[in-house]
């Protein structure tokens, strides 16, 4: 394993605070918990940089990485699930696209090469979302700010199925120009 590759399982270290800070009703934990949870997001940015200056992309890497990515978001969604923040059925279409992808980029590898292909610009913009959404969510905001919490995440269920869609059927999307397998 190279050093990327460490860096994103570094990210999966974030995950037992967010949920237990997500469970502790205080101003301060809501605001380590978003230091801890933005802090991990950015590791993503990190180990993507590192594989390509260091010319260390792999097959490992490409596999792990949106893995990683996915339980880094769907830990703290469940937890806001369970505290009445978002509701299930939206927190499900983002679970059902991400393993509908997940095992759609990975079987063609399986039957046909060795390849895992990567993520495209809308995959990216999805995480973003996401990742914008659960922070705002996460952050111990006043009770008038929820609203664009809530919209943020919504805005990321959309994105999240838009992606899931345009990935599923690339013939009736345009060509994307920053595709590249990472």
């Amino acid at each position: 394993m190279n050093l990327p590759t460490w860096v994103t399982l570094s990210r999966l270290l974030a995950v037992p605070p967010i949920l237990y800070g997500l469970v502790q009703p205080s101003h301060t934990s809501r605001l380590i918990v978003l230091v801890i949870f933005l802090l991990g997001a950015c590791t993503d940015w990190v180990d993507g940089y590192l594989a390509r200056k260091l010319n260390q992309v792999t097959e490992l890497g490409k596999f792990l990485d949106p893995l990683v990515d996915k339980l880094l978001v769907l830990a703290p969604l469940l937890a806001l699930v369970e505290l009445g923040q978002v509701p299930a059925w939206g927190v499900f279409l983002i679970l059902a696209r991400e393993l509908t992808i997940s095992g759609w980029r990975v079987t063609p590898a399986l039957q046909s090469s060795t390849e895992i292909s990567g993520a495209n610009v809308w995959g990216k913009l999805k995480t973003v979302s996401q990742i914008s959404a659960i922070a705002l969510l996460i952050a111990p905001i006043p009770p008038e700010w929820q609203i664009w919490a809530q919209i943020a995440f919504w805005l990321s269920v959309a994105l999240t199925l838009i992606s899931g869609l345009i990935y599923l059927v690339p013939s009736k999307a345009p060509p994307d120009p920053l595709s590249k397998n990472l």
